[in-house]
């Protein structure tokens, strides 16, 4: 990922933070933000996070006043199909233009922003990937998000994985290591905070209105296909598009030569669906239902299934089907799975595909923490 090195630094820093429902003692790890408890209730030599790569890069600065054309921050994923070799997105992408009609200055994927400006704290804001990543995660489904501050050491809360789609109370503090109640039920995400500080408004959303047709033959360097989610900062004059947004490359150099979000995408003849592409993107994100997300027919009408709302995040054994009204039922070893028919749509492009796709899932960030 551009601007990005990594190190990989097994030190840990662990603490004894309290007592576990059993009795015995939980340790933290305060340098990587991870449990360091043992079996039986023992202090462990690395917590569950040592392993992971540990970003190292500064942040990239934005001064908001110069770039009066507009800013659009998103968190920034895997594409949910890629037949590039190019690096996987993993971030926050940056769009920055001078002016309204000038092209974009900024157009990038970075590990950390920090907006600075004189009408900002002198420390600026700092954005970090993994609370955008959950941030589009959340506003996917439909979750508003809050800032939740924790009531031991004053660490903004990040809400991940399961917690993310799963409003609640009760929390575990990343930064101490020590669990603490909210005074409601909600999914913490610290980019609140800083909209909050920014004063940002939820920005009205327009349907691209243009149509992509295209053929992966034509584009031999590689397809990649994300759909469309809200940006966490925006502060361009125009609305905000939403669709399916699509890079493709007539060659393996790295600036692609369709780069634009459309309403209607077709692929060799297969059409996606903005929907589908959207939740699958953020599907793709949450570890927890890792190889749950499926395409499944109805037995007797062989309508594919598409699990919506609160199915598109709980892996179910049944589910109704929107055209007949018979149950439908998972035919492979995972009873408890999720639809989405865009699996197997990918898995019929890739047959057709210049090379292999990419991985489409998100690596790990950190280990879950409510």
């Amino acid at each position: 990922m551009a601007g990005t090195s990594r190190a990989r630094d097994g030190t840990c820093e662990i603490r004894a933070v309290g007592k576990r429902r059993d009795g015995g003692t939980r340790f933290w790890c305060l340098r990587h933000r991870a449990d360091a408890t043992a079996k039986y209730g023992k202090r462990a030599r690395r917590c569950r996070a040592a392993h992971l790569p540990q970003e190292i890069t500064p942040p990239v600065e934005l001064d908001v006043k110069s770039y009066a054309g507009g800013i659009g921050l998103w968190g920034a994923v895997p594409a949910v199909y890629d037949t590039t070799r190019l690096p996987l997105d993993r971030g926050i992408h940056v769009h920055a233009r001078r002016s309204a009609r000038a092209s974009k200055e900024i157009d990038g994927t970075f590990a950390q922003v920090r907006l600075v400006g004189e009408d900002l704290p002198d420390s600026g804001l700092t954005i970090s990937a993994v609370d955008a990543i959950y941030y589009m995660v959340s506003s996917v489904f439909g979750f508003p998000m809050r800032q939740v501050l924790c009531s031991h050491c004053g660490e903004p809360h990040l809400d991940k994985d399961w917690f993310s789609v799963h409003p609640h109370q009760r929390h575990l503090c990343a930064a101490c290591g020590k669990t603490f109640r909210d005074d409601r039920r909600g999914v913490g995400n610290p980019i609140e905070g800083i909209r909050q500080a920014f004063g940002a408004r939820k920005q009205k959303t327009r349907s691209a209105n243009r149509s992509l047709d295209i053929r992966q033959a034509d584009f031999p360097g590689g397809i990649q296909v994300w759909g469309s989610n809200q940006a966490l900062i925006w502060t361009g004059s125009k609305e905000e598009e939403t669709g399916i947004h699509v890079h493709a490359f007539e060659t393996t150099k790295v600036e692609p030569d369709i780069d634009n979000t459309f309403s209607r995408v077709t692929i060799d003849g297969v059409r996606l669906d903005p929907v589908m592409v959207r939740y699958l993107m953020a599907q793709n994100s949450m570890p927890h239902i890792a190889d749950r997300v499926q395409s499944i027919h109805c037995p007797k009408c062989e309508a594919a299934a598409f699990d919506r709302g609160a199915l598109g995040y709980t892996p179910a054994s049944t589910r109704e089907c929107h055209k007949c009204g018979s149950a439908v039922r998972s035919r492979t070893r995972l009873r408890n799975v999720i639809a989405n028919p865009l699996v197997d749509a990918l898995r019929q492009l890739a047959l057709s595909a210049p090379r292999q796709p990419q991985a489409t899932r998100l690596p790990e960030l950190l280990p879950e923490a409510p």
